[in-house]
């Protein structure tokens, strides 16, 4: 028997043994350890996403269709698991509403943030309504799914600064046809992310989980990113904070992974906008840094009549592709008593080569 050879395998086998135990340890060891962020199993950044090519033509999503009230559109939020968009609007004057001794002006129910709440299916078509009573101004709404339920986002708890009521915190609730809420509902989950800021209004990202809050702290605008899942355990942790940067006449937000989106502008005939033209903006702004990375005048549907620029939001035609999203905007048209509501977008997201040009 040749006993260097016999040594030899023994060796062999036990540094194979030794080489096994060590690679095990090692693997026991780093899945103990937690992930680093710059790791490979590190989480993607729920700021990462393409931008939206805002130079494209818009495409029409629904066109002059009536609210529940006859009032402007002031925003809204497109439900893509369901198939649902719902709008908000101050409430028309002369209603009366149960516990209500008298009809109550328009201009009451705006110094009071009354709004009309308005269900509709993607062609446009009214399914439902509810009314929120001292909830605030509407500028911008988010609308979350769950299952087959809605559940809104809002501002609440109004409080009223030169004549119109506007939102001092966030709230969430399910949608129910034909429900009056006040901020004393107990149907209401709320939400004080920043302690002492008012001016309120929500946007949830439906495709990257997360919600975006503008709000007003100091005299200045600010809009924060958080963790939707954190903000409904009320952890206030936010992502990113960044400033507003100066603006025309606002009139609604969205975001998109990686951008914001800020929707500016006014009526025909009214603060320098001029039939035909008009003077609504939408301007980009990178969440990670802040700055302004695009700004377009948009002309979509110059032959609305009033065309009023009112609120945005994220269509997502196929929830099983959140990368193929849309970027929705509004205008209001037509004449009070019969205000009518439009959605267009754009379908574009630029190539990341064309965004590190």
């Amino acid at each position: 028997m040749d006993h260097s050879k016999f040594n030899s395998r023994w060796a062999v086998k036990g540094l194979a043994r030794r080489t096994l135990m060590k690679l095990t340890a090692g693997f026991l060891i780093a899945a103990l350890l937690p992930l680093s962020a710059s790791g490979a199993h590190a989480q993607p950044s729920p700021l990462k996403s393409k931008m939206f090519d805002l130079s494209q033509e818009a495409k029409e999503v629904i066109r002059e269709k009536p609210l529940h009230n006859g009032t402007v559109l002031q925003s809204f939020a497109i439900d893509n698991a369901n198939g649902r968009i719902y709008t908000v609007q101050l409430m028309a004057g002369g209603q009366q509403l149960p516990g209500e001794t008298a009809p109550v002006s328009g201009a009451a129910r705006s110094s009071s943030g009354d709004l009309a709440l308005t269900q509709l299916d993607m062609n446009g078509n009214e399914l439902g309504h509810m009314f929120l009573k001292g909830f605030g101004h509407g500028v911008q709404i988010g609308v979350e799914a769950d299952g087959s339920q809605a559940y809104l986002w809002t501002e609440t708890d109004s409080v009223t600064e030169s004549g119109s009521g506007w939102g001092t915190q966030l709230t969430r609730f399910a949608f129910q046809d034909g429900a009056i809420l006040t901020p004393e509902s107990s149907e209401l989950e709320k939400y004080r992310l920043i302690p002492g800021a008012d001016r309120t209004t929500v946007h949830i990202d439906q495709a990257n989980g997360l919600l975006t809050m503008r709000y007003r702290l100091n005299g200045a605008f600010h809009f924060g990113v958080y963790e939707l899942e954190k903000v409904k355990q009320h952890i206030y942790e936010p992502v990113v904070d960044v400033l507003q940067p100066s603006l025309g006449t606002f009139q609604g937000f969205a975001s998109y992974g990686g951008y914001l989106y800020l929707l500016e502008g006014s009526a025909y005939g009214s603060a320098g906008s001029v039939e035909g033209t008009g003077n609504t903006y939408i301007t980009v702004v990178k969440l990670s840094t802040g700055e302004v990375v695009d700004r377009q005048l948009i002309l979509t549907a110059p032959e609305l009549t009033y065309r009023e620029p009112e609120g945005m939001s994220i269509r997502i035609p196929d929830i099983r592709h959140p990368q193929k999203a849309e970027l929705c905007f509004g205008f209001a048209s037509a004449f009070t008593p019969n205000r009518l509501a439009s959605i267009y977008a754009f379908d574009r997201l630029l190539p990341e080569q064309a965004l590190q040009d």
